[in-house]
């Protein structure tokens, strides 16, 4: 069934996706002559970054979420349709999501990065991903039910495996879990569980490289990994993890580590729309386009943010899947498309701008390299915290925020330690046994 949007001779343009540079690139169209559809699976933009306080009970699901409609409700000609999108038809200028179908002149495909998991069927199936809001409640109340079962087993083995928490994958996500978790270990969970003896949980976090945070200097990654140690984290480096059984975590080093909850932030890979042809399609399933993020061999066609490879002399892999890229790339797509709509004006290719970067590890502790500038510490946490305050999306999300983490500083609690509905691991893993076997059986 064909959707239905109001009737214009203006040219359509469709962005698949509400993340970081499909926001971007929608509101270089406000009030523009052009008419704007974005369409998602979710009605709220999420602010992925601190998801990771999410699943630490630090903020609620409800300040780093903020609905499409609102951002736009201002612009007549930006509208939003709630679906996820299947397949497109380059050929007709189609997209179809369920039984419903939407027509285009300009197609944005800004889908985003889901988890890779390097077609292992162990991680797939048992691992917890961190890359939406309802997988960060998951990861929440996964690990508050943990508790709960370990204060209701006598076999000491089996209760430290339920406290016990392994972390594959250092990057600002791994780090920054890594670093809440020790946090909640130092001076929260005692209170909660004071028949626990938290001595016994243990953190782990796996790294196959030489270092963490491998995208700062050796410096930075160093003083990182001091404060993950001050925080009762073991950083276990140049090892990989191999396969997840449930209860223990196979490594290369051949030193199985017991625990009941592997979370995986060690890669992901683009999430590209069913229906480009095959040689659009490159390395990480990302889409090959060119420097104006129009996607080789497609006309109309574009591709932005971590869906996306744009192959430069300085960035032979494809720039970094970050939002500030995301969002580089949508600015400038929007110029572009406004530019060649409404004045018929050439595009202007793309160049990214490294604005570097920053993790933060725990109260007071953080690194920030921009530029010349490379800092640790209290200083760093605060430029930090303002930086991520600033780009939240919503007045309330920005007050929300900054309330909660100005009242974690000084009694260092959480306040949304909640099991709100029962997370059942093994009906998730039957659900994701079907998916991985439907995904990788050959026809």
């Amino acid at each position: 069934m064909l959707i239905e949007i109001p009737n214009t001779k203006k040219a359509r343009v469709v962005i698949i996706g509400g993340g970081f540079g499909g926001i971007q690139l929608a509101k270089m169209f406000k009030n523009k002559d052009v008419q704007v559809v974005i369409v998602d699976k979710n009605n709220y933009h999420t602010f992925q970054p601190l998801m990771y306080q999410v699943a630490t009970s630090a903020l609620e699901a409800e300040s780093i979420a903020y609905p499409i409609r609102k951002i736009f409700n201002k612009s007549k000609n930006i509208f939003f349709r709630l679906g996820e999108v299947t397949h497109i038809d380059a050929e007709k200028k189609m997209i179809e999501f369920g039984n419903d179908t939407l027509e285009y002149d300009y197609l944005v495909i800004a889908s985003g990065a889901k988890t890779n998991y390097f077609g292992n069927e162990g991680l797939t199936i048992s691992a917890m991903p961190m890359k939406s809001i309802l997988e960060s409640l998951d990861l929440r109340t996964m690990l508050l039910q943990n508790f709960e079962h370990a204060l209701l087993i006598n076999n000491e083995r089996k209760k430290q495996g339920m406290m016990n928490v392994v972390i594959a994958g250092a990057g600002p996500t791994g780090v920054e879990l890594a670093g809440a978790l020790g946090e909640l270990k130092r001076s929260v969970f005692p209170k909660d569980y004071p028949e626990l003896d938290l001595g016994k949980m243990n953190i782990y976090l796996v790294q196959s490289g030489d270092r963490v945070l491998p995208m700062l200097s050796p410096k930075s990654s160093l003083k990182a990994k001091k404060y993950l140690e001050k925080l009762g984290v073991t950083v276990v480096l140049n090892t990989r993890v191999l396969d997840y059984f449930g209860d223990y975590v196979q490594t290369d080093t051949g030193q199985d580590i017991i625990a009941k909850t592997l979370i995986w932030t060690a890669g992901v890979t683009g999430n590209p729309i069913k229906g480009m042809p095959k040689e659009t399609i490159g390395r990480g399933d990302r889409i090959q386009v060119d420097e104006f993020n129009q996607v080789k061999g497609l006309q109309d066609v574009f591709a932005i943010g971590d869906v996306a490879c744009m192959v430069q002399k300085d960035w032979p892999n494809g720039h970094p899947q970050v939002a500030p890229g995301a969002m580089q790339q949508g600015k400038l797509l929007g110029k572009n498309l406004v530019g060649k709509i409404c004045y018929n004006k050439p595009y202007k290719p793309f160049k990214y701008k490294d604005k570097g970067a920053m993790a933060t590890v725990g109260k007071n502790k953080a690194l920030v390299e921009m530029g010349r500038l490379k800092i640790g510490g209290a200083v760093a946490w605060f430029i930090w915290m303002v930086i991520h305050l600033l780009s939240l999306v919503g007045f309330r999300n920005k007050v929300v925020t900054m309330f909660n983490w100005v009242k974690n500083y000084f009694n260092s609690d959480r306040g949304m330690r909640l099991i709100i509905t029962q997370f059942d691991l093994q009906e998730e893993k039957r659900k994701r046994r079907k998916e991985f076997e439907a995904k990788h059986t050959v026809k």
